[in-house]
């Protein structure tokens, strides 16, 4: 029999505010991961059923178009099957994905290399990271004002295009029966993610997400929870980055999560498979490269204390800046790519 889904919260956001930012806290302290929902007006179904439309057409893009734009030392750009590997101490094979990178875009524009498969199409793209920011800055105030630091967290974001790791990550897994791999392969191995909070979008059907529990076992995420069946597109799952625990002193829970085949595994979720393709897309929201990474000044993070709890565990030899971790964590996850580049 599987295991039960993970359990997380469904947050409206829709709701009284003063209320929406403590059931945000305190689901980023129990859980790290949140179902967000009613965003017609942040993020129409619309805008999000384009953006799949446009991973589609970027992924069926020739190959040469896309190794043209191949990933750069920037985390801008294309990355092949096996290129990644997010568990370098467990995997013996790099993930089964290939994912493209878009930075930030200024007046509409990519600034890098794009297939000319989608060149026309960049102003959609540029669309939909707009409405990404504008979501991640209202959730970084939400949480912000739940934590009593006001505008602490979403003052440190977004302040220069050029200034940011922030990342629009489009990924597309190949079917299972496309790909040679064992039991113990995973499509993406287990991590937890190197910014502030993600936004990650899924489509009905596809399965494969599961997060790490605190009892130490792997629980599948569905796509639509109960209750979220008939809302307009499944509602967007936002889950805590690396730099919040840091900024919380480990009070919000950085979750370790991975994607697996379920095909091989008594895991799953009812009506979810892995037999066609599997496309996501992830906003992943980064502060300024320049910010430090200390505890924010809330009361609450100060009285934070509980036994095996991963707190900042480089703050004690130095305090490291966003862009420093996020190079850290770039390295441990593309090796040469970062051996052969100086730039």
């Amino acid at each position: 029999m599987p295991p039960a889904s993970a359990d997380i919260p469904i947050i409206d956001l829709s709701g009284p505010q003063a209320e929406v930012s403590k059931q945000l806290v305190d689901a980023a302290a129990d859980h790290g991961f949140i179902y967000i929902q009613n965003l017609g007006h942040d993020i129409p179904a619309a805008s999000i059923d384009d953006a799949f439309a446009l991973s589609e057409k970027l992924f069926s893009a020739p190959l040469d178009e896309k190794q043209a734009c191949s990933i750069q030392t920037n985390n801008r750009g294309w990355t092949s099957m096996h290129a990644e590997t997010l568990d370098p101490q467990n995997q013996k094979v790099g993930d089964f994905k290939e994912a493209f990178n878009f930075g930030e875009f200024i007046n509409n524009k990519a600034q890098q290399p794009i297939p000319p498969t989608v060149a026309a199409d960049e102003a959609r793209f540029s669309a939909f990271a707009d409405l990404c920011r504008a979501l991640c800055l209202k959730i970084l105030t939400l949480l912000g004002q739940g934590l009593q630091v006001n505008d602490f967290l979403s003052s440190a974001h977004f302040k220069s295009p050029a200034g940011s790791g922030t990342i629009l990550r489009f990924l597309r897994y190949p079917p299972p029966s496309s790909t040679s791999h064992t039991v113990d392969d995973v499509r993406a191995g287990a991590h937890s993610d190197y910014g502030s909070i993600t936004l990650l979008f899924r489509l009905r059907g596809q399965a494969g997400l599961e997060i790490l529990k605190k009892d130490g076992t792997w629980a599948p995420v569905p796509v639509s929870p109960p209750g979220t069946e008939n809302d307009p597109s499944p509602p967007i799952l936002i889950n805590i980055g690396d730099l919040l625990s840091y900024w919380t002193n480990g009070l919000f829970r950085s979750t370790v999560h991975r994607v697996v085949f379920p095909a091989n595994r008594a895991e799953g979720v009812e009506g979810e498979s892995s037999t066609d393709p599997r496309y996501s897309i992830a906003f992943f929201c980064h502060p300024m490269n320049d910010v430090l990474l200390e505890p924010v000044p809330s009361e609450r993070v100060r009285g934070f204390v509980e036994e095996g709890v991963v707190k900042n565990p480089y703050a004690e030899r130095k305090v490291l800046t966003a862009g420093e971790h996020l190079l850290m964590r770039l390295r441990e996850t593309y090796g040469t790519l970062y051996e052969d580049k100086k730039d």
